[in-house]
């Protein structure tokens, strides 16, 4: 038996936390992999060889730089890029799409989004599945497996979308075995995943984007309808105890507000989304753009010189407000981050939303909490991604065993 093969039998448990550290951007040479892994140079370089020969990463022996330390320059480590891919599906009100995502969250290939979701989740999800088996075949990629967003609570560990308020699908609808079986049908035989969609983008910004190094993370956002929020606790989604933590839309933040879906009145889900936005600016939604696009619009071209749309957006700040600082009180979060149309009301008018949560919540008072904006495109997507990638991240030798 060789020597590297000995060290790299003796680092074997070291391959997935390898492997996420590259996949996180948080070890970009050989020299910071050998500290953070706390092995020996040589075990770092035989885990990283071995990783490099499942065609996940590449080992680049040119100078890293300072980021080697003293001695020689470390060997730097980047995603391959011609590596496996995952395939990531997303159904929100206004249309699906798919994507395939490569380690490190790099959407490598996109599919033109559909604008129309049948009442029926079999339908939507054999669609988007042979858009994503399309891509598959254009860029000749290897897929390790497939992950679903969905505007719903998903429930664990059955995988049924509890509540898809938003799009005209039924309670409880099986959403992780429809999406297994189109893969079947698509001749795609994967692991399949399913997700909420504001969960699975918060995964991906804590991992990709603006919530890196956090390690209480809240993520609040608005899409196409509703409102979601998501928790991250040292690296993991808390999801509760059964999948439906965080369901942070249906927070009262105007007790005389419009009915909510859940019975109550006033919820943040109905108060602070694109479609409130547009009906208190007095915009009747047209049927040619998302309900989003139309909100991204009238904030950014018409808000600055219209007071009424200025107006508006300011009552939804206050609202959006009233829910962060609740939240603030009851979670103690180390940093918030915004995504959707909650974001381009930060970039609004960033001074008042963050007045109204250190006003109203204890923290806030004692010294703030940041609040960023989202930073990555198609975050809901590249989340799906990420829990298809996350088997492969555990145990990279074992999950690609049968397929290297």
């Amino acid at each position: 038996m060789t020597q590297t093969r000995t060290r790299l039998e003796r680092g074997r448990g070291a391959l997935g936390p390898a492997l996420e550290l590259v996949h996180t951007g948080r070890a970009p040479t050989r020299a910071v992999l050998t500290a953070e892994l706390g092995v020996t140079r040589a075990t770092a370089g035989a885990v990283a060889a071995e990783l490099e020969a499942l065609g996940l990463i590449q080992v680049d022996a040119r100078p890293g730089g300072a980021a080697g330390g003293q001695g020689r320059p470390s060997h730097r480590l980047a995603i391959a890029p011609r590596g496996p891919v995952a395939l990531a599906a997303q159904v929100h009100a206004d249309g699906f799409r798919a994507a395939l995502v490569g380690l490190g969250g790099r959407i490598v290939a996109t599919a033109p989004g559909c604008m129309t979701v049948s009442a029926d989740p079999a339908q939507v999800l054999d669609a988007v599945v042979a858009a994503g088996a399309g891509l598959l075949r254009e860029t000749g990629r290897r897929c390790v497996g497939a992950g679903l967003a969905v505007p719903s609570a998903v429930a664990e560990p059955e995988g049924t979308a509890l509540n898809p308020l938003h799009v005209a699908w039924p309670a409880g609808a099986p959403v992780r075995e429809l999406f297994h079986r189109s893969l079947d049908a698509a001749g795609l035989p994967h692991p399949a995943f399913a997700g909420n969609d504001v969960n699975l983008a918060a995964l991906a910004e804590h991992r990709h984007g603006a919530g890196r190094g956090a390690q209480h993370l809240l993520c609040v956002a608005t899409g196409h309808r509703g409102v979601g929020g998501a928790l991250v606790l040292d690296g993991r989604l808390h999801t509760g105890s059964a999948g439906l933590a965080l369901e942070v839309g249906h927070l009262t933040v105007n007790p005389e507000g419009a009915p909510c879906h859940c019975g109550s009145r006033g919820c943040l889900d109905i108060e602070a989304d694109p479609l409130a936005f547009l009906t208190a600016a007095g915009r009747e939604p047209g049927p040619e753009e998302s309900l989003l696009q139309q909100a991204r619009t009238l904030l950014r071209e018409v808000y600055p010189q219209d007071p009424g749309v200025r107006a508006s957006a300011h009552q939804l700040i206050d609202r959006l407000g009233l829910g962060l600082a609740g939240l603030v009180n009851i979670l103690n979060p180390d940093r918030i981050i915004l995504g959707g149309l909650h974001r381009e009301l930060l970039a609004a008018d960033p001074e008042r939303l963050r007045a109204v949560v250190a006003d109203r919540s204890l923290w806030g008072r004692s010294g703030g909490v940041p609040i960023l904006p989202c930073t990555l495109d198609h975050n809901s997507l590249v989340g799906a991604a990420e829990l298809a990638w996350q088997p492969i991240l555990d145990d990279p030798l074992a999950a690609l065993g049968a397929t290297v």
